[in-house]
């Protein structure tokens, strides 16, 4: 086993860990911020499992898959926030 595969396969179990304590903050925030921050964590995560897998399988289509999450999660986080602070999303 090379040190690649080894430092990737420690990665993804530490982003995984990461990603159920960011699903448990999700369902036990009491706040609506806790909740969205846990939101925006989880899918920052999820883009960071896809590229670690990227990199581990040697395929280029889960970097793009990545990019379009990112952007997708991006988006999703700034209407949220928007609706949170001022009741509607587009004015």
């Amino acid at each position: 086993m090379t040190l690649l595969i080894l430092a990737l396969n420690i990665a993804v179990g530490a982003v995984s860990l990461s990603m159920a304590l960011c699903a448990w903050r999700l369902m036990r925030g009491p706040h609506i911020t806790d909740r969205v921050l846990a939101i925006d964590t989880l899918y920052l995560n999820a883009v960071a499992l896809v590229v670690l897998l990227g990199i581990r399988l040697q395929t280029h289509v889960l970097f793009e898959a990545a990019l379009i999450m990112a952007m997708l999660g991006f988006v999703s986080t700034v209407a949220l926030a928007r609706y949170l602070t001022r009741g509607e999303v587009i004015e």
